[in-house]
């Protein structure tokens, strides 16, 4: 008998500050960062979707607002199972909807990053929660559901399974025309061990997916759109630079093809994967600097690998663009060591160092982190659940050199400079400038 399984992924991002958000709304380069993030479907329950057996009905869904129609649609479709996906950032929503089921007396199974480090507390609120890498326990849930056995927990934590061993992502669930890019993962977890991160290492060692197997994904993905613009899921894409070179040689041979990933600055290093990317279609390149001030990178990575850098950073975004390859530079503000003249001293270096692009956030303790047990330990966090607040653009802790209140407005004013019209459009023109320079050498 054929079961009904429906995915649910908790997608966009809300900044809670109020004024922040009225700003952003007349800023293109932000208004145009807040569209790429929200058009990304879930990776993580397309890949469930992959391991879950022919015998199950599967809909991907996503929430973005909380509408009331959303919910007696679901009920009335009398699913065998709903399993919801969430970050932080919408987690209080995803409670709402899965209290809701229940009541209606549909088992719901919870899990991401989220509920990978708090599954006490989202235990409240579904019948099951998968902690880390659910896909090599999925199977055991559906059989356990199935025979009436569900247990409250299923963890896939720090599993040592290879990458290629995971199924291939459901891809064809998907609206082809809702989605401007598709994300698929080469790489999980980083060798670099940020104190703030709140990615894939909380749930995994640093491992590498086979290029066979990513050849069957992009064979996957191309099937369903011919010319597809890919976002790699990886925290750090290039670290392993032997394979990086050999990841960057097969993404090559689709030249209907655009990509985009994180790395760091160790890219520059290595002209042979630059020459590499200059014949790909690598649009650009994310690198977290997190910060142009020496002490403030003392509190990022715990061997102070980026610190040992700064000096090269400008450098190495010229090296890196000068080879046709956009670089995105990310810049975090609220570090102890932060003042009033952080923000003066990162505005001049992005208007020297020429980035054409800049990604701008502010420092957050999400569960789970060194950052979130420190801070908690120091009694600094303003709420002791902040879960809304966990957008990267709301402040929800004392800062050593701020009140809350000022690292706000400061953040809000280096928002305003970044994001400006002028601004944006001298990136954009940087941006066509590195495209053009990428085609001739190609």
């Amino acid at each position: 008998m054929t079961k009904k399984l429906i995915l649910i992924a908790m997608s966009g991002v809300r900044i809670v500050d109020p004024e922040l958000r009225a700003l952003g709304m007349t800023l293109p380069g932000f208004i145009e960062r807040g569209k790429v993030i929200a058009s990304m479907p879930s990776l993580g329950l397309l890949t469930i979707a992959g391991a879950t057996p022919d015998s199950w009905q599967i809909k991907y869904r996503e929430v973005d607002e909380l509408q009331p129609e959303i919910l007696p649609k679901i009920i009335a479709e009398a699913p065998d199972l709903v399993a919801i996906s969430s970050l932080s950032a919408r987690i209080e929503d995803a409670y709402q909807i899965a209290d809701t089921l229940r009541q209606a007396k549909i088992p719901v199974v919870m899990g991401g990053l989220h509920a990978s480090v708090l599954p006490a507390e989202v235990s409240a609120h579904c019948d099951a929660v998968v902690l880390g890498q659910g896909e090599w326990v999925w199977p055991d849930l559906l059989r356990d559901l199935e025979s009436g056995h569900l247990k409250p927990q299923y963890s896939g934590m720090h599993a040592p399974n290879a990458l290629e061993s995971t199924p291939l992502p459901r891809f064809d669930l998907l609206e082809v025309a809702r989605y401007n890019r598709i994300p698929m993962q080469t790489t999980r977890g980083c060798p670099l061990d940020c104190i703030f991160c709140a990615a894939s290492r909380l749930i995994s060692p640093y491992k590498l997916k086979s290029l066979d197997r990513i050849r069957d994904e992009l064979n996957a993905i191309q099937s369903i759109w011919p010319d597809p613009f890919i976002e790699l899921a990886d925290d750090n894409t290039f670290r392993n630079k032997g394979w990086s070179r050999d990841l960057v040689n097969l993404l090559s041979e689709y030249p209907t093809m655009r990509w985009f990933t994180e790395t760091d600055l160790s890219l520059a290093d290595d002209e042979a994967l630059l020459e590499s990317l200059t014949r790909s279609g690598c649009a650009q390149v994310l690198i977290g600097f997190e910060s142009v001030q020496e002490d403030s990178l003392q509190d990022t990575d715990t061997r102070s690998w980026k610190r040992k850098r700064l000096a090269e950073y400008r450098e190495k975004i010229q090296r890196i663009q000068s080879a046709g390859i956009s670089v995105n530079g990310c810049f975090i503000f609220g570090f102890d060591a932060d003042t009033e003249e952080t923000f003066d001293r990162t505005w001049e270096f992005i208007q020297k160092s020429d980035l054409s692009e800049v990604q701008l956030t502010l420092l957050t303790p999400f569960p789970g982190t060194e950052l979130y047990r420190k801070l908690r330990a120091e009694n600094r966090l303003l709420e002791d659940r902040f879960w809304s607040k966990c957008t990267l653009f709301d402040v929800v802790f004392h800062p050593k050199y701020f009140s809350p209140e000022r690292l706000s407005e400061r953040f809000r004013e280096m928002v305003s400079l970044v994001y400006s019209p002028e601004a944006t459009q001298k990136r954009a023109s940087l941006r066509t400038k590195i495209y053009r320079s990428k085609v001739s050498k190609s």
